[in-house]
């Protein structure tokens, strides 16, 4: 009779994670979330101007307005994406980056473009690895 030797440091079992069989999805990502309302409050300066500074120089009539380009970059709405309605505090942000009223807070509701069934199989995939048992060696 032979003797046979047993290693269970070598034998664990695995854990795989399964590989992505269908390529990731082609939606974009959701844009980023708009600022925090603390910078829209906060004062402007005016710029300072040199008065003794000759008003017919090209430098100034080509002078960007750096305060309306601010306004149009810095702006938030509390508006429904979907009707314009007026939201304030009863508003809803969708993973799609918009925000709507009670009305259209559901993905069929505004055409959501956030892939829910392809989240929902990625979070599942995470949560749940597939796991392979040790061999067995068999007498």
């Amino acid at each position: 009779m032979a003797r046979e030797s047993c290693n269970f440091d070598k034998d664990e079992a695995e854990i795989l994670k399964p590989s992505s069989s269908s390529p990731p999805p082609s939606t974009s990502p959701p844009p980023p979330p708009p600022p925090p309302l603390l910078s829209l409050r906060q004062k402007r300066k005016a710029p300072e101007i040199d008065l003794n500074e000759d008003f017919a120089s090209s430098d100034c009539a080509h002078r960007p307005d750096d305060e309306g380009e601010s306004r149009l970059s810095v702006g938030f709405s509390n508006r429904c994406s979907a009707c314009r309605k007026k939201v304030g505090l009863t508003s809803f942000r969708c993973r799609c980056g918009g925000l709507f009223c009670g009305r259209h807070r559901h993905s069929e509701a505004h055409r959501c473009s956030f892939d829910y069934k392809a989240a929902g199989r990625e979070e599942i995939a995470r949560a749940n690895p597939l796991i392979r048992a040790a061999k067995i060696i068999k007498i």
